[in-house]
This record gives C-alpha cells, sequence and structure tokens, in this order.
C-alpha cells in the first residue's frame, strides 16, 4: 500500500512537466485527441477519429447511455451495441430492475433468467431510454459572457441557466436530437452534449440471478470474482429509423457502428479502454467537504441501511413472492449500503484526508500572489460546511429513513395530495381524468408492495430515527408514538395500518371508488407522510442559502486555481457527471496487502469452489454444474483450456459506467466493466494508481451463458465474434 506525501501533492499541483497517468482520469471524448500518445504507449492502436468524430461512424456510436424519459440525460447504467440490429449489452444489475417488472410466481425470471429466441419475445419496458451521443462541443466562452464575479449565486444560477437552453433550443432547432449545457469543473467550463435518445428498448436475455448476481453483497465490491453480470437488450426505432416511444410496428435500429466481440487471448498488461456513463466523482474535493462525506454521508448511509437491510433479507427469505416484490428494492439499497462503509475504510487506509489538507496548503501559498478570490475560497469551505453539519445529518434521517426508508407514508402523501387536488377541480372529466390516472400509478406501487413487510420496515425505520436523530428535528408522530405506545412502534405502526386507507390496495380502491377529502385528511398514513415531508422541507429550509452559496462559490474558486495552477503543465479531467467519457490503462493484477497477491482472472472452477447451496448468495444452477464438468466450453476456453469469467483493468470508473464496454486495442469488445474493488473504493475522491482496478465481466463467459447455456443461438448469430 502506498502512502501519498507532500511531495506528491506538489507533483500534482505545481509541477513543470509531465501529464496525468494514463489509468487515471474521466476523459472528454472531444479532447481525446490530447491523450492520444500516452494511450498509444499504453497499447492503443487506433485514432482519436476511431473512438470520436461528427463525420464518420465511429465507436462512441455503439455507446449507450440507459436513463429514464422523466431525466434521460442521467444515466444510471451504460451499454454497447454488438449487432447491426440494435442488440445491446449492459450488466445483470443494470437490467435487474426490467426483470423484476416481468417477473411474477409464474413467470419467475429473477430466479430461471429469461430469453428470447424470437424478436417477437423481446419485452417492451416503457419509460427506459438509451442515448447516443452526436456530438459535444466547448461552449464556456457562450455561457461566460453572460457571467461576471460581481453576480449573486442566485443570479448567476440563472444566467447559466438561460444560456444554456438558449444554446441547446438552437441545436436542436429543425433536428430528432436532444441537447443539454453541463457545466463542468465546478462551473468553470461548459459543454454541449447532443443526443439521440430512442424510446423503445426490449429486454432479450438475462441469466438467472444465481449466476447474474453471484456472490451477492458477501463479494460486492471485492476481487476475486465470478459474477455472470450481464442482461441485453434491443433498441427499436420507428419504420424510417428516428426514435419512437413502443410501437408493434417498430423495428430494430440499424446503428452507425456496433463492437465486434472479441474471444481472444487477453494478457496481463493488455490495452482496455472503457467508454461509459460515469455518475458522480468528487476528485476536487476539498477537506472539509470529505469530512461531511465522511462523518455524515458514508457513515449515516451505511447505518441506516443496515436497518432496512436486515429487515428485507428476512423477509425476501420467508415467501417467493415478497422475494420478487422486493428484489429490485433490494438491490438499489444494497449496493451503496457497502460501497458507503468500504469508502470510508478506503479513504482512512490511504490517508485521502491528509492528502486533501497537503494540497490545500500548497494551494494557499499560490493564492497568496493571485487574486484575491483564491485566498477566500478554502476560508469559504471550512466556515460553511462546519455551519451546515448538522442540518445535513437530519436530512440524512429523512432521506434515508423516513422518506425512502420505509414507502407506505410517503406514497400516501403523495398519492393523498394528488387526490385533493383531483377533488377541488371543478371540471368534471378533469377530475376523473386525474383520479383515473392515480388509480394506475397506485396499482403499480401495490404491485411490489408487502403489507406485513411495510409494518416491519416502518416499525424499525421509524424507532432508528427516533432514537438517534436531534429532538430539534424529531416530526412530531415519532415523539407521539413513544409516548402513548410506550416506545413500541410496531404495535404503533399497526394501530395506524389498521385505521389507513392506503394499507392495503383493496381499500385504497375501495376509497378511490368514493373519494372524500375529509376522510383523507385525517387518514393516519397521509397524515404521517405529510408530517416527513413538511418537516423534512422546514429542516432544509433551516440552512441559511448563504451557507450553500459559500461552498458554491468556495468550490469554483478553489477549483478554478487548481486549475490556473496546471495550466500548461497537466492535464486535468473534470468530475463525472453522467456525462459520456473515455478512460483507458490496462488489464492488470494487483498485490493489494502484504503477502496477497492477485491473477488478473478467474475461472469457472472458482463458481465452484465457492458453491453453498445453503446460502442463496452462492448457489450454482445444476445446468452449469453439468457443462463445466463435461468441461463443454466450446470456442470460449482460453489456451489452458479453461473457461476465464472475470479479469482485471487499472482504468477509473464509478457508478454510471456499470455495463460499460471493456474495449480492446483495435476496438473490439472483451468485457463489461461492473464493478471496483474495496480496496481503493476511495478511488471516487481519490484515484489510487497502484490499487484501483475495475472488476470486468469477460466477454467469453458471457458468449458461453448465451450459446452453451441458455442455447439461444439466434443471438450469438447476430453478433461479429473476433477470434
Amino acid at each position: 500500500m502506498k502512502l501519498k506525501s507532500l511531495t506528491l501533492a506538489l507533483i500534482l499541483l505545481i509541477a513543470s512537466a509531465g501529464v496525468s497517468r494514463a489509468d487515471e482520469g474521466m476523459w472528454l471524448l472531444n479532447l481525446i485527441g490530447k491523450n492520444y500518445s500516452d494511450m498509444q504507449k499504453a497499447g492503443f492502436k487506433l485514432t482519436p477519429e476511431d473512438i470520436y468524430s461528427i463525420n464518420q461512424s465511429c465507436i462512441k456510436d455503439a455507446i449507450v447511455g440507459l436513463g429514464n424519459e422523466g431525466n434521460p440525460f442521467w444515466h444510471f447504467c451504460t451499454g454497447e451495441i454488438i449487432s447491426n440490429e440494435g442488440l445491446m449489452t449492459t450488466n445483470h444489475h443494470c437490467g435487474f430492475g426490467q426483470l423484476q417488472q416481468h417477473s411474477s410466481v409464474e413467470h419467475d425470471y429473477l430466479r430461471d433468467g429469461f430469453w428470447a429466441y424470437s424478436k417477437d419475445q423481446e419485452l417492451p419496458n416503457p419509460g427506459l431510454t438509451a442515448s447516443i451521443l452526436v456530438r459535444v462541443e466547448d461552449v464556456t466562452s457562450q455561457v461566460k459572457s453572460s457571467l461576471s464575479d460581481a453576480m449573486s449565486e442566485g443570479d448567476r444560477a440563472k444566467a447559466i441557466k438561460k444560456i444554456s437552453q438558449e444554446i441547446a433550443d438552437r441545436a436542436k432547432a429543425g433536428t430528432i436530437y436532444d441537447a443539454k449545457v453541463i457545466s463542468m469543473f465546478e462551473g468553470n467550463q461548459f459543454f454541449l452534449f447532443v443526443h439521440l435518445i430512442y424510446k423503445d428498448v426490449r429486454l432479450v436475455g438475462a441469466p438467472p440471478q444465481s449466476m447474474g448476481k453471484f456472490g451477492g453483497d458477501t463479494d460486492n465490491w471485492s476481487w476475486p470474482r465470478h459474477t455472470c453480470d450481464f442482461s441485453m437488450f434491443r433498441i427499436y426505432t420507428a419504420p424510417d429509423g428516428t426514435p419512437a416511444g413502443y410501437s408493434k410496428d417498430n423495428v430494430p435500429l440499424t446503428p452507425k457502428h456496433f463492437l465486434p466481440v472479441s474471444i481472444k487471448e487477453k494478457n496481463n498488461g493488455d490495452f482496455a479502454m472503457v467508454l461509459g456513463f460515469p455518475g458522480t466523482t468528487d476528485h476536487y474535493i476539498t477537506s472539509y467537504g470529505l469530512k461531511e462525506t465522511m462523518d455524515v454521508t458514508n457513515k449515516l448511509r451505511y447505518e441506516i441501511r443496515t436497518v432496512k437491510i436486515n429487515v428485507l433479507r428476512e423477509e425476501m427469505a420467508s415467501a417467493q413472492d415478497i422475494r420478487i416484490k422486493y428484489a429490485s428494492k433490494y438491490a438499489s439499497c444494497s449496493n451503496y449500503w457497502k460501497y458507503s462503509n468500504e469508502q470510508n475504510k478506503a479513504l482512512k487506509n490511504l490517508n485521502t484526508m491528509q492528502v486533501k489538507k497537503d494540497i490545500e496548503s500548497e494551494f494557499t501559498k499560490w493564492a497568496k500572489s493571485h487574486d484575491a478570490k483564491y485566498g477566500r475560497a478554502l476560508g469559504l469551505l471550512e466556515k460553511s460546511y462546519a455551519a451546515r453539519e448538522e442540518y445535513e445529518e437530519a436530512m440524512m434521517y429523512f432521506t434515508e429513513g423516513l422518506l425512502s426508508g420505509p414507502e407506505l407514508p410517503w406514497n400516501s402523501c403523495k398519492l393523498g395530495s394528488r387526490i385533493l387536488n383531483a377533488l377541488n377541480t371543478e371540471n368534471e372529466e378533469a377530475r376523473n381524468q386525474q383520479l383515473e390516472e392515480i388509480r394506475a400509478n397506485a396499482a403499480e406501487f401495490y404491485k411490489d408492495y408487502n403489507k406485513e413487510t411495510e409494518i416491519k420496515l416502518e416499525a424499525k425505520m421509524f424507532e432508528y430515527v427516533f432514537k438517534n436523530i436531534k429532538a430539534t428535528y424529531c416530526p412530531d408522530f415519532l415523539t407521539d408514538a413513544d409516548k402513548k405506545f410506550k416506545s413500541d412502534f410496531e404495535k404503533y405502526v399497526r394501530f395506524n395500518m389498521s385505521k389507513s386507507l392506503f394499507a392495503d390496495q383493496e381499500s385504497f380502491e375501495k376509497f378511490l371508488n368514493k373519494p372524500n377529502a375529509k376522510v383523507l385528511e385525517k387518514d393516519p398514513m397521509f397524515v404521517i407522510g405529510s408530517q416527513i415531508y413538511d418537516k423534512y422541507v422546514e429542516v432544509y429550509r433551516m440552512i441559511p442559502q448563504e451557507i450553500n452559496d459559500q461552498i458554491t462559490r468556495g468550490k469554483r474558486d478553489f477549483v478554478d486555481g487548481i486549475l490556473q495552477i496546471n495550466q500548461g503543465k497537466k492535464l486535468m479531467s473534470p468530475d463525472a457527471n453522467s456525462t459520456i467519457r473515455l478512460t483507458y490503462g490496462n488489464v492488470l493484477a494487483y498485490s493489494p496487502k502484504d503477502a496477497v497477491s492477485y491473477s488478473y482472472y478467474t475461472t469457472m472452477q472458482g463458481i465452484l469452489e465457492k458453491e453453498d447451496p445453503n446460502n442463496s448468495e452462492f448457489i450454482v444452477p445444476d445446468r452449469l454444474k453439468y457443462l463445466y464438468n463435461q468441461k463443454d466450453f466450446g470456442q470460449y476456453a482460453n489456451a489452458k483450456g479453461e473457461l476465464v469469467t472475470c479479469f482485471l483493468t487499472n482504468n477509473d470508473i464509478t457508478g454510471g459506467n456499470s455495463g460499460s464496454p471493456v474495449i480492446d486495442a483495435n476496438g473490439n469488445l472483451i468485457g463489461l466493466a461492473f464493478d471496483g474493488n474495496g480496496e481503493a473504493m476511495s478511488g471516487d475522491i481519490d484515484f489510487e494508481e497502484n490499487l484501483q482496478r475495475c472488476i470486468c465481466l469477460d466477454t467469453r463467459y458471457m458468449l458461453w451463458v448465451i450459446d452453451k447455456y441458455a442455447g439461444a443461438k439466434n443471438l450469438i448469430a447476430e453478433m461479429n465474434i473476433v477470434k
């Protein structure tokens, strides 16, 4: 393990020469030419235009950002097109929500997997979008022409919003494109992103959960891995090739480019690059922001979610229908539950706080001879983060413990408020239409709801929040529950459930047939949900606007200073913000600690070695064991006769990169990125080049599952497999 020092901080900040390490940085595609020589040194054999071009087809045309219609520019995962018929791969956990929505006790696709052996068997997914970048353009000068340092933060934000919308509107005028201006480097630079956003994305295939989530929470964020983390979708368009919502008349997308899939041997040191839509990193965070992340965000997220996870684990193990209902919710909760804890461990082990303080010390020395705003930046941040700490703690208890912990209170508040609005609508037709929309939304909610599970969740979450939140911020209903029910929160919840119209779908439907405002306003779940929301808003408004403005200003000026220091000396990459990026490096083994060394790949043998029929995380399907014992690996075995399952690279990735293509020196797909390693979970804040690893599904394992395990020869036939 390497301890970073002041010497390194000096190098990072004020070295007179040198470029960023080849394995660090999430690079904007339109600037990738500046990295070209380093990429060549790492083994890259193509040109920058082969990756990004607006004049010819290129690799970026095969990279897909997965989002939702409500916010298609925020990408929760990445996919890649692998055939000339719009066939796309991504991670199993990226398609998990769609698998869950299509599953039932009769058709348990989570347990059994799903495969479409012809296109008419593919399943639509309303609301799911697939974005492909058309072009990206630096519009910093256009945006900054409307700004000045004398502006308040509020006026600055309004000006940015106005000019950004004008730029985006011009970019998409008369086209089928969507466009958005997005800030970089804490508001110091601005880029226009133009996308084609497809709205008909259908589920094609996925292995069973026992393979797609093999290792579960135990193996999450760790190596060695044997997880078959992939699912398959297909993008459809209108007959003329333009984006369109689902229709039986739609046709598979004919992409500008698709990735050949390689089954060639991989060797330690081979070039590897990842293109995708990383969600959020904070590489420029100061020690003051880091303290908030570690002591408030990560700490409380982990502690509060532990309560929820323990309830869900017990409930999901009790019945198949409950397991199906809560599978996607559990997966969403557990992923960053473990991440938060692992990140704090890594940050402490790597002494990241001291690294940040050393950088700030050197920044302060530099700032003395430059504009006064740089000298003020760190003082603003120190004072403001300290002033808002108590509020941030309270907000975490609300967001994690009360709003997203249990489900019914917040949903009762939302549904109830919409019902009241409908009842106040004078036009009868409009009122009835609103009520029918509410009925449909409620049916979607109750589809994945179990009353007894909800009771247990509410009881545990209410009790935990009451015992830990400061009394100043505690909602009245929790205090009342403590007094009137003598701290028996389960008894309190059951009492309210027995009187609530929201307790189950039947009682809600009955009420909706004859809605009554007075009855609704007295409903205990509506009252509890409304109290939670009102108190949340109250606490949020307690934070003086000046504090948040000072943090925004301080971060912007600090990062501006870092850019000024490194201008002409060190190439800087902006933090991830769900825009498409490229990272490059190599296939690479690693040694995380004394006397421990890991190979750069795993094989199917490890699946059988981890098998535990009594642990749901390590169950191995009988068919996989049969094929393994037969050594029926076909063309997908390596030179040693092994079936490689996963491998490592040193690419810089984060959430949102899930499902991203891992691409070789010649532009072929060699893997799907799906995880990072716990020893370097600090990477979103401080990239540790000796330890940072990207855990990838090997394409040979993926193809073997499609071909040999599932027998989906129709899908294999679509691909260009490079041998």
